[in-house]
C-alpha cells in the first residue's frame, strides 16, 4: 500500500498560471464532475456517510461558490471529501496558484493539553507553551471548527494529522475562526501558570513547517520544546526507517519501526534476519516493537516480521512480546498490527491507532478537468478481520498516554510500562480468551473467571458487555438453528454477568424469539422493562412485543 501524507498533497506538474485562474463556472463544473465521478466510479465509499448527505453538501457548495474566494472553495471541496472519513482521501492543498499560508509553529496534543511542540526561532521564547485560545476562541472550540475539513477516520487521526490545520490561515478563515484571510493571528498561551497573548505572523506563501513524524526538531531555524541533553529511543536515529537496540539490564530488544518500506542502507528482509538472529543468540526475554510513528508503506512487507514472531517460541509468549501503538499508526502499519493481533501473543501498549481496523486505502488522484486541481479517492478495501470485528481503531490492551512534561524531559512512560511489565497471566485479548473457553464448553470456568476480569482494573480497556453481546448477535443473525441456540447461550451468559442491564435482557429476548421460545422471551422482556428506569430501550421493547406471536 502506498503511504499517503494526509496533510499536504502536492502535484508540481499541475501549475496554473495567473492568466488561467479558474472561473466560477470552472469550479462549479469541477464540482459536478466530482459529484458524478463519486456516484459512478466510487459508490462503494458510501459507508460512513450517505449518498443523500453527499448530494446535499455538493448542492450547498455549488450555490455558495460565487460568493467564495478560491481557498474557501478548495476547503469546501475538502469538507465534502471528509464526509467519507477515510484518511487516505483528501483534496490537494498548497498547490499553485493557490498556495496557502502556514504559521511557523507545530501543535501537539499531549494527555494534559495542546502545546507548541515546535516553533520557528523567531518565536522560541514561547516554545513549550500550552495553547488556550486562537483568535479569542477556546482551543477545543477551534478544533471542532476545523474537524469537518479533515478526512479523519477517527479522533486519533485528527489528533495526529488534523490538529495542525489550525496553523493554516486559509482554513482558519474558511471555518470561521477569523472573519477574513489574515496574515497574522493572536494566540492565548499559558506557561508556568501565567497566561499571556502572542501574535504569530504567517510564513511566506507556500512555505511549510519542516515536520518529521509529526514533530519539529531542533536546528538552526527551528526550536523544539524537548530538552536536548538526551534523545529518547522512539526518536533515536530517525535517519533510519528502523533500528534495534539491546537493553541489557532489562534483557529486552527495543525495535523502532517507522515505515513499512526498505531502508536504502538495509532492506527489511536483511534487517529482520539480523534482528531475530540476535534474539536467538543473546539473553533476550522481551521484544518491544515501537510503531507509534509508523504511517505505513507496503503491507506486503509485513509477512516476514509476522511469521518470524509466530515461529519464535522464545518471544511469542504473553509478557514477552509488546507493540507500542500511537496516533500515527496508520495504513500498511494498521495491517501489520492487525495481523500481529490475529496470530501472535502480542500485548499492545500506548494509544489507539489512527486507522479503522478494516478500511479503504490506496487512493488515486482524480484530476478535476477544468481547474487541474487534484482530489484523492480510495479504491482498495483492506480487511484483516471479520466484519463484526471491525472497529474505529485497534486499541491498546494497556493504554498509556504521554504528558507534556514527560515529552519535554525525554521520559517515555509507554516504553517504561513495557519494560516493567511482569504479569504472565494477563489476557491481552479478553474476547479471544472468552471465545476459546466458550467453544470448549467450559461454562463453569467462564462463570468463575470472567466476573473476576470485569472487576479487575487492568481490563478497564475492554467493554465486556458490548463485545460479548456482539458475538451473540453474530450467532443469532446467522439464521442456523444451532447458531441461534449458541447465541441464546451467549446472551444468557451476559445476563449472568450484568443482571441489572436492560439491554442484556432485551438481547436475550431477541434470541429467544428467533428460536420460537416466546414464553421465555416474554419473561426476558418483562425483566428488561422493569430495569429500564430511564426508558432508553422502551421503544425497541414495544417493537419486540408487537412482533411476538400470541
Amino acid at each position: 500500500m502506498k503511504k499517503i501524507i494526509p496533510l499536504i498533497f502536492t502535484l508540481s506538474f499541475f501549475i496554473i498560471t495567473a492568466q488561467e485562474v479558474p472561473s466560477i463556472e470552472d469550479w462549479r463544473n469541477d464540482l459536478e464532475y466530482l459529484h458524478k465521478k463519486v456516484h459512478n466510479d466510487y459508490p462503494f465509499l458510501f459507508v460512513k456517510t450517505t449518498e443523500d448527505a453527499f448530494d446535499i453538501e455538493v448542492e450547498k457548495l455549488h450555490g455558495l461558490i460565487p460568493t467564495l474566494e478560491p481557498h474557501e472553495i478548495i476547503i469546501g471541496f475538502s469538507r465534502i471529501i471528509a464526509l467519507f472519513k477515510y484518511g487516505h482521501m483528501a483534496v490537494g492543498f498548497n498547490i499553485e496558484p493557490f498556495e496557502f499560508h502556514y504559521l511557523p509553529i507545530n501543535l501537539y496534543q499531549f494527555s494534559d493539553g495542546i502545546y507548541l511542540q515546535g516553533v520557528h526561532k523567531n518565536y522560541q521564547d514561547v516554545v513549550g507553551s500550552e495553547v488556550i485560545e486562537i483568535n479569542g476562541i477556546p482551543i477545543i472550540d477551534a478544533l471542532k471548527k476545523v474537524y469537518p475539513v479533515v478526512s479523519a477516520e477517527n479522533s486519533q487521526y485528527f489528533k495526529s494529522y488534523g490538529i495542525n490545520y489550525l496553523t493554516i490561515m486559509e482554513v482558519l478563515h474558511a471555518q470561521g475562526i477569523t472573519n477574513d484571510l489574515k496574515s497574522s493571528i493572536e494566540f492565548t498561551l499559558e506557561r508556568n501558570g501565567e497566561t499571556f497573548k502572542k501574535v504569530f505572523d504567517a510564513m511566506p506563501k507556500g512555505q511549510t513547517v519542516p515536520r518529521k513524524y509529526g514533530f519539529v526538531f531542533e536546528d538552526d531555524n527551528w526550536s523544539e520544546a524537548r530538552e536536548q541533553n538526551i534523545t529518547p529511543l522512539y526518536l533515536e536515529q530517525l535517519d533510519k526507517m528502523y533500528f534495534f537496540k539491546y537493553l541489557s539490564e532489562k534483557k529486552t530488544v527495543f525495535v523502532r519501526l517507522s515505515q513499512i518500506e526498505d531502508d536504502p542502507n538495509e532492506d527489511m528482509e536483511s534487517f529482520y534476519a539480523r534482528l531475530f538472529d540476535f534474539v536467538e543468540k543473546e539473553n533476550v526475554e522481551k521484544l518491544i516493537i515501537d510503531v507509534r510513528l509508523n504511517g505505513g508503506g507496503n503491507n506486503f512487507k509485513n509477512r516476514t516480521l509476522v511469521t518470524k514472531i509466530i515461529e519464535n517460541k522464545k518471544i511469542n509468549r504473553i509478557g514477552n512480546l509488546f507493540v507500542i501503538l500511537g496516533r500515527r499508526t496508520f495504513s500498511a502499519c494498521q495491517n501489520l498490527v492487525n495481523e500481529l493481533d490475529n496470530y501472535t501473543n502480542v500485548i499492545f501498549l500506548g494509544e489507539p491507532t489512527s486507522e479503522n481496523i478494516n478500511f479503504y486505502g490506496d487512493s488515486r488522484p482524480v484530476i478535476l478537468p477544468h481547474t487541474g486541481h487534484p482530489v484523492y479517492l480510495s479504491y482498495a478495501w483492506w480487511q484483516d478481520k471479520p466484519a463484526w470485528q471491525n472497529a474505529k481503531w485497534l486499541a491498546p490492551s494497556i493504554p498509556v498516554e504521554m504528558s507534556f512534561e514527560e515529552y519535554s524531559t525525554n521520559d517515555d512512560p509507554i516504553l517504561k510500562t513495557g519494560l516493567d511489565f511482569s504479569d504472565k497471566d494477563f489476557k491481552p485479548n479478553p474476547m479471544r480468551y472468552i471465545t476459546d473457553l466458550f467453544v470448549r464448553g467450559e461454562i463453569q470456568q467462564l462463570d468463575q473467571v470472567v466476573p473476576q476480569m470485569i472487576n479487575d482494573p487492568k481490563y478497564d480497556f475492554f467493554d465486556f458487555e458490548k463485545e460479548i453481546s456482539k458475538a451473540g448477535h453474530h450467532l443469532i443473525q446467522s439464521g442456523r438453528a444451532s447458531a441461534i441456540q449458541a447465541g441464546i447461550a451467549v446472551f444468557s451468559f451476559v445476563t449472568r454477568l450484568f443482571p441489572n442491564s436492560p439491554s442484556a435482557w432485551e438481547n436475550l429476548a431477541t434470541g429467544q424469539m428467533k428460536a420460537g421460545h416466546n414464553e421465555n422471551a416474554k419473561k426476558s422482556i418483562k425483566k428488561a422493562m422493569a430495569l429500564d428506569l430511564e426508558g432508553n430501550i422502551s421503544k425497541r421493547i414495544q417493537e419486540l412485543l408487537k412482533n411476538m406471536p400470541d
